[in-house]
């Protein structure tokens, strides 16, 4: 008997080690075949570029970034200039020091600087990025300096970021940078990022620094599933409650109105918009706690069985509660969009309420609980569009038949390539604009190297016509945390997320995987040497590891 056991347990090990170590040798084959990408560690890649074989030198103690005399943006505008100290350090070090026996460079072309020119009379400098935001620019790499031109201020952060990615360290360790002409935008006008701050709450240090990194990857974005079933640590001013008692801690765990506009104001700074999502009318538990009589009393036969369900659709309180809390949350965050969730509803509480079950026979919506659920949706849409905010629904909204205004946008996350590749179609083809993220949740993790499935699957890549496919604005990549906080969140998140950012912003075309691993490998140890403690693709080196906090 042991020795069956002993054979069965070495079969099932090596089992598990043969596809493991099959998993590698696809690995080692891909690494094997490395070969470095002529667009150097671009990463995303942008949609025109032109390099040449001449190189200038950059001088710590002499380079400059600064505006263009004719830029409509000029030193009054924080948001350019706390970007140039920034791009500065992330070239530098952020030390000005000169080079140890600088003479001998003297014979080589250098680089004074890098002139920053907005060209558009509004740089729209003071304002917030939105879903119509022009975010292009050039990029002209020449003596005796540089130039950056874009039309708004946005499009001047992503040159910036793709300047500072044009910079290496030569055989001398001299920083240089090759004669670039680049002409770059994005592909899509939506790159997206989820994080889950519900289910683990994750320190407002954790947040900036994934804001950080999203701007390194041109991500657009702050997608914030702020609240759900655990906890709710959104500190609202007009109901208290709903943290004091939903958060986790009503001190440690909460996100006070400074955090929230610090949040706010530092992706402002990096042009990333911040969509917050508030889901009902299931994921509510939390909500629960600090609202009286906003869920349903579950039943068990005829008696109370002391649990609760989804929110109320059925009565007046819960539509005065929304309305509310959706004034103060329109208030709090300017973008024009908030998530209204909408998915995953379980009717069984509400099957289970004999009160509902008379207003479900009163309203003539029989035994179909998707209809009650139609009408809660149907108000609480309303109730958003009186703040003068657009909304973004998870599919099962659009599914359910519910009536939606025309520039509602539809979030698809759910089912196989072949089903989401239907959704995709059907929501087009309705006329209505959509976002994807179902190949793109990085919390399901694989051995290897799975952001390669991330890279392959494309938003447009479903059966319709051209103009449907004009109405997909992007996607998202979606982080949820069952199993993630701030002690692995970031690992897991760069670069599988990188995969994405390339695949939202650069060309159709651009789908060679294996010159995408060269320039990923690469901008994942500029991640690294940036503090970003992201994880490797495979086995290799970076010339300046993570050093750790």
């Amino acid at each position: 008997m042991l020795a069956s056991l002993c054979l069965f347990v070495l079969l099932v090990v090596s089992s598990s080690y043969g596809g493991h170590r099959q998993d590698t040798l696809a690995d080692e084959e891909l690494a094997r075949d490395r070969q470095p990408s002529k667009w150097g560690s671009l990463w995303p890649l942008p949609q025109r570029v032109n390099t040449f074989d001449v190189s200038f030198k950059l001088a710590a103690a002499s380079f400059q970034i600064f505006d263009g005399k004719a830029s409509s943006a000029g030193p009054s505008c924080n948001l350019l200039q706390n970007a140039y100290r920034r791009y500065y350090k992330y070239i530098f070090g952020g030390i000005k020091t000169k080079w140890p026996s600088q003479d001998k460079w003297t014979d080589f072309p250098q680089l004074s600087g890098l002139q920053v020119l907005i060209t558009d009379p509004d740089s729209e400098c003071d304002l917030y990025p939105s879903v119509t935001s022009d975010e292009s620019y050039e990029l002209l790499v020449v003596q005796p300096f540089a130039i950056l031109k874009a039309p708004k201020v946005w499009g001047a952060l992503h040159g910036l970021e793709t300047f500072s990615q044009l910079v290496y360290e030569d055989e001398f360790g001299a920083k240089s940078i090759n004669w670039t002409e680049i002409v770059d935008f994005p592909r899509f006008a939506h790159r997206g990022l989820l994080l889950d701050s519900s289910r683990h709450f994750i320190p407002v240090k954790v947040i900036l620094a994934n804001l950080e990194t999203m701007a390194m990857n041109k991500f657009n974005v702050f997608h914030w599933h702020i609240v759900d079933d655990p906890s709710f640590p959104y500190m609202s001013k007009t109901f208290p409650d709903l943290s004091q008692k939903g958060a986790y801690h009503p001190y440690t765990h909460v996100y006070t109105p400074s955090d929230v506009k610090m949040i706010i104001e530092f992706a402002r700074l990096r042009g990333i918009r911040v969509i917050p999502e508030f889901d009902t009318p299931g994921h509510t538990q939390s909500w629960g706690k600090g609202q009286a009589d906003l869920l349903t009393p579950c039943f068990a036969g005829s008696k109370p069985s002391g649990s609760f369900g989804p929110v109320n659709p059925i009565i007046n309180s819960t539509y005065d509660f929304m309305s509310r809390l959706f004034q103060e949350v329109a208030g709090v965050f300017p973008d024009d969009y908030v998530h209204l969730g909408g998915d995953e509803v379980d009717f069984s509480c509400w099957k289970s309420n004999p009160d509902i079950q008379r207003f479900m026979e009163q309203h003539d919506f029989g035994k179909n609980y998707s209809k009650l659920e139609s009408f809660y949706i149907q108000r609480l849409l309303d109730i958003v569009a009186s703040t003068k905010k657009g909304y973004i629904i998870w599919q099962e909204v659009f599914d359910n038949g519910v009536k939606l205004k025309a520039d509602t946008l539809i979030h698809v996350w759910k089912g196989t390539k072949q089903q989401y590749q239907n959704e995709m179609a059907n929501v087009t083809a309705s006329g209505y604009q959509t976002l994807l993220s179902t190949p793109w949740y990085l919390n399901r993790i694989a051995y290897g190297q799975d952001w390669r499935g991330h890279y392959t699957a494309d938003p447009q890549d479903f059966q319709g016509t051209e103009a449907q496919k004009k109405l997909v604005i992007g996607g998202e990549a979606c982080l949820w945390g069952e199993y993630v906080d701030a002690t692995n969140l970031t690992p897991r998140l760069w670069p599988r997320a990188s995969a994405v950012a390339e695949r939202l912003w650069s060309a159709k075309n651009v789908t060679d995987v294996n010159d995408a691993y060269d320039r990923l490998s690469s901008h994942r140890c500029r991640m690294v040497e940036r503090g970003i403690p992201a994880e490797p693709l495979f086995t290799s080196h970076c010339p300046h590891e993570y050093k750790g906090i």
